[in-house]
């Protein structure tokens, strides 16, 4: 599909065009490209398979002159009505006789392209793509969307003999499209060598809603620290790899992406700033490798998704498979967060698994929570029951932090900083028409399986590094009951008492993982704090006991989300709770 021979490949239910910067631009391009005829075999070997009463349109056995035929058709009736075709073309009498077949066929092929999640790559070395990225989308995703949805259409209205009465703009060429260029990255000469012709991505192009099936639906396992640089493992072919600087907090993680996984490395800008050209001249902080191909990792730990601590250069390193079973986007997220975790702890900062939400009131009163507690624990979904509980006293409600930060304590008052501009969320455990109303910005994923997830952008990377002093502290309790010796919001009175909570981490799974029942966690953070727990464990207890000093509310709150029949009406008492503790603080 592209003006000049390019490199289309098809990997699974993926349809991946490289290009430099421009798509044909004509249906006799379109309907000629080797891209095209990749697509037509496909599909009518796939109803070859089902013996589809649409190839009648052919004889009992479809050769490569007849796919010929049908595309030399399809050219002349984009220009010409069917009933003409049998006079220009030899051969295609068949295609008249069964018009019914043939407007079929157009349909289902028209539906098997869209079926693919389709991306454009735009990568040049010797043309500045990213300094003119609109020219380049419009030449290449919206010219492609136009084309195949216009040549689709002139080919079914001179079939059916008849112009459609309702017109559907479908998205009919690609979902996403990329432009990558080239650049040199103050690396370590030893990773300079494999990763330095890897493109970075520096713009990206959506058309939400995106609705994705990765592979996998739940993630299991942990990260392993690993002795050995997983690095020394790899080969980068660089056609096979693309690379999505993140902008984690004040860290800059470059995360490769190899193409077995593109539709979840592309849904990272969902989820974390995209690296300007400043951010780019200076050392990554940690580099992460999603999709490695083989069994190399394999050997390296119990379990391949690992990562090393090169103290040497100063860099973490990770990787993980590029098998079915890590194709999940809560291995991509997860691993890049508990990078960031380990900088965050040599740095002598406390990370946290949670969210922090910045709340102002109408009468001008602002105050900062921190809700820290494990996947599932009710955390996101409290806080949307309380975006839509009180809106006469509430005025803005300003996400910090939706799944990872970490706190300082700078000048005698704790800040809380962020890692991510966007959520990755439970579909299930919204308020009901949440994720609807968000659509127009959304990348869907697993929609129609347990622990179906959305990805949204849900505030700005300013807000993120602002650093906002933190008035709340409480542990998100899923599991127990509400009484009277067990309320709602439960105050700690000592360091070691909440230490103690906070440190059992414990919360009722919501499937969300392969863990089932009561589990506990160390912090309720796998991703960095148990690898290091000596370091955190200092860090903790400096940071509790501080907060007892500053007098910051420390607690816990039940939000009971993991008992059945609480899963809407726990969290939405814990957040009328929880508004009427923010108001006295």
């Amino acid at each position: 599909m592209a003006k000049e021979e390019r490199d289309f490949r098809i990997i699974g239910k993926k349809a991946i065009l490289h290009i430099e910067d421009r798509v044909c631009e004509t249906p006799s391009e379109l309907l000629e490209s080797r891209a095209f005829r990749e697509v037509l075999q496909r599909a009518v070997e796939t109803l070859r398979r089902k013996n589809s009463p649409l190839l009648r349109i052919f004889g009992e056995k479809v050769e490569k002159e007849d796919l010929d035929l049908l595309i030399q058709a399809f050219g002349l009736l984009t220009k010409i009505p069917l009933d003409v075709l049998p006079r220009v073309l030899p051969g295609s009498e068949n295609f008249l006789k069964h018009r019914m077949e043939l407007h079929g066929l157009v349909e289902y092929l028209y539906n098997f392209w869209r079926g693919f999640d389709r991306f454009i790559i735009s990568v040049s070395e010797r043309r500045n793509l990213d300094k003119r990225p609109y020219r380049t989308f419009n030449a290449t995703i919206e010219t492609l969307a136009h084309l195949v949805r216009s040549t689709y259409r002139d080919i079914q209205e001179n079939i059916a003999n008849r112009h459609p009465r309702v017109y559907r703009q479908v998205r009919a060429g690609a979902n996403i499209a990329v432009i990558a260029v080239p650049r040199e990255i103050p690396l370590p000469a030893s990773y300079s060598e494999k990763l330095r012709r890897i493109p970075i991505i520096r713009q990206i192009l959506l058309h939400p809603p995106l609705i994705l099936e990765p592979p996998m639906n739940k993630r299991t396992g942990r990260f392993e620290k690993i002795g050995e640089n997983p690095l020394a493992q790899m080969e980068f072919p660089e056609r096979e790899w693309l690379a999505y600087p993140a902008k984690v907090g004040p860290l800059l993680v470059l995360i490769y992406i190899h193409e077995k996984f593109y539709e979840l490395g592309f849904s990272l800008c969902n989820l974390f700033e995209l690296a300007d050209d400043e951010d780019l001249k200076r050392k990554p902080d940690a580099i992460y490798a999603f999709g490695v191909p083989g069994e190399a990792l394999d050997t390296l730990a119990p379990f391949p998704t690992v990562f090393f601590d090169d103290e040497e250069k100063g860099i973490l390193v990770a990787a993980c498979p590029n098998r079915d079973e890590f194709g999940y986007f809560g291995y991509l997220k997860k691993m890049v967060l508990t990078l960031h975790n380990i900088v965050m702890m040599k740095q002598g900062r406390l990370p946290f698994h949670g969210a922090l939400v910045r709340f102002t009131f109408v009468n001008g009163k602002e105050v900062s929570l921190l809700l820290i507690g494990d996947t599932g624990a009710g955390k996101s979904e409290t806080l949307e029951a309380f975006r839509v509980l009180d809106e006469e006293r509430v005025s803005d409600m300003s996400i910090i932090a939706d799944d990872m930060g970490s706190l300082q304590i700078e000048e005698g008052v704790v800040r809380g900083y962020g890692t991510e501009i966007g959520a990755f969320l439970r579909l299930d455990d919204l308020q009901p028409g949440y994720a609807f109303g968000q659509i127009d910005r959304a990348i869907i994923m697993s929609p129609s399986k347990v622990n179906a997830r959305v990805v949204l952008p849900v505030t700005s990377f300013e807000k993120v590094m602002a650093g906002y002093p933190v008035d709340v502290i409480l542990y998100a309790n899923n599991y127990e009951e509400v009484d009277d010796e067990h309320p709602i919001i439960e105050r700690f009175t000592n360091p070691e008492e909440a230490l103690r909570v906070f440190a059992a981490g414990a919360v009722m799974s919501k499937g969300t993982t392969t863990s089932t029942g009561i589990v506990h966690s160390y912090f309720a953070n796998i991703f960095g704090p148990p690898q290091y727990r000596t370091l955190h464990d200092a860090l903790a207890s400096r940071f509790f006991a501080e907060f007892f000093r500053m007098g910051l509310f420390v607690g816990q709150i039940r939000t009971r989300l993991g008992i059945p029949g609480w899963e809407q009406k726990g969290p939405e008492e814990a957040a009328r709770e929880l508004l009427r503790i923010l108001e006295k603080e």
